[in-house]
């Protein structure tokens, strides 16, 4: 017998006793019989209250709580934005019931040691380049961006439609993560630097950060490449410790102040067309969430991918203007030097080979990439050409 149906028989009984001990009693004296009624409604009246409070849920408001830490110093323009954006998507949707307790460089773990710190359970959640995390596998470049990759919109085809997504778990999964894209800084821009690059040969003994397979490129250029952190890069060029270096495009270039230490911009790189961001959450966390708690996690990467994409193509151009406006001077490599990126390209992508994983992410990604570019090429990028020409843009 549950506890409602035990309360409404003993309420019955209650009644019928205390019914009966008034008859007895008033058969007696009218004074007692008063006094029984008395009890009998205060009875009655308890027992309702019961009733009241066994009809209503006992709600618990739960609240879930994860650490999350990232790569991103706090309000470093565009990475930074995506990790508050996501956060805030997540509390929002969950009404407040998941909350993402986000972690600068230093404030838990180092900028490039969120992966290990999430693996191994130390933090909840990483947002990151997963780039920067070659040495685990050389796979993870795929999920940021590969030289001469893929644009924006084609990875994100790949990812959703193409298979991508499963092979980011798949690699996960060595490492004990459940991993999404969660952002996108658009193309790339070729980088800062103190002196123009005429051809191929001005990269020998360049001291030069490019993270990713691209920096490998820039290696087998003879460039002595580094992979520091966003956050230590003005000191490092201005220190001179660094000759040049790519960080994202105009917006948040601009807020990093790279054009006090350096005025010539090439405003096109080979090596990320289409920077994807991640978010890596331990395994045994994500499959402790509930269903809808996973669900809410998915749909704000996918939020904030579209958001910090649009977010970075809408401010790029009034950045550039206002950067040459303080005397920057713009430039594109020459052929040459793109023939030469092409070039160190394809044996860095080929030296990768005789990883079996590797291997199958590259060739689901390049069959991606030449069904959708295929297409994309004779509509959006005709359309463009059609339009600058006719508009004069």
């Amino acid at each position: 017998m549950d506890r409602r149906s035990f309360l409404s028989g003993a309420a019955v009984g209650g009644a019928v006793g205390v019914g009966g001990a008034a008859a007895v009693l008033n058969n007696g004296n009218g004074a007692a019989l008063s006094e029984a009624e008395g009890k009998l409604a205060a009875a009655q009246a308890e027992l309702a209250s019961a009733n009241e409070k066994l009809a209503a849920p006992a709600i618990v408001e739960d609240v879930t709580k994860l650490t999350m830490v990232t790569s991103w110093p706090r309000g470093f323009a565009v990475l930074d934005d995506a990790a508050m954006h996501f956060e805030e998507t997540v509390a929002a949707l969950s009404d407040g019931k998941l909350i993402i307790d986000k972690k600068a460089p230093g404030e838990l773990v180092g900028a490039l040691e969120v992966f290990d710190a999430v693996s191994s359970g130390q933090a909840d959640l990483y947002h990151s380049a997963d780039y920067y995390y070659l040495g685990q596998h050389p796979g993870y470049a795929y999920f940021t961006a590969v030289p001469f990759g893929a644009t924006a919109q084609e990875l994100t085809n790949w990812y959703l439609h193409g298979g991508g997504h499963e092979l980011h778990n798949e690699l996960g999964q060595i490492f004990n993560l459940k991993s999404f894209l969660a952002g996108n800084s658009g193309s790339q821009s070729g980088g800062w630097f103190r002196k123009e690059i005429n051809s191929a040969e001005d990269f020998q003994g360049l001291k030069f950060r490019m993270p990713g397979l691209g920096g490998q490129v820039l290696g087998k250029l003879g460039a002595s490449v580094q992979n520091i952190p966003g956050g230590e890069l003005y000191q490092a060029l201005s220190s001179g410790a660094l000759d040049g270096l790519e960080w994202v495009g105009p917006f948040a270039d601009e807020r990093a102040g790279f054009h006090e230490v350096a005025k010539v911009y090439y405003t096109a790189g080979f090596h990320e067309p289409g920077s994807g961001l991640a978010l890596g959450m331990n395994l045994d966390v994500y499959n402790g969430l509930s269903a809808q708690h996973q669900a809410i996690i998915e749909t704000a990467t996918q939020k904030t991918t579209h958001w910090q994409l649009a977010q970075t193509l809408s401010a790029n151009g009034a950045a550039l203007a206002r950067l040459q406006a303080q005397g920057v001077k713009t430039l594109q490599f020459s052929d040459d030097v793109w023939d030469a990126f092409g070039k160190a390209s394809s044996e860095v992508m080929d030296a990768n080979m005789d990883d079996a994983l590797f291997a199958k992410i590259r060739a689901s990604f390049e069959s991606s990439l030449a069904s959708t570019s295929s297409w994309i090429s004779k509509s959006d990028g005709y359309y463009v050409n059609q339009r600058n020409r006719v508009l004069g843009g």
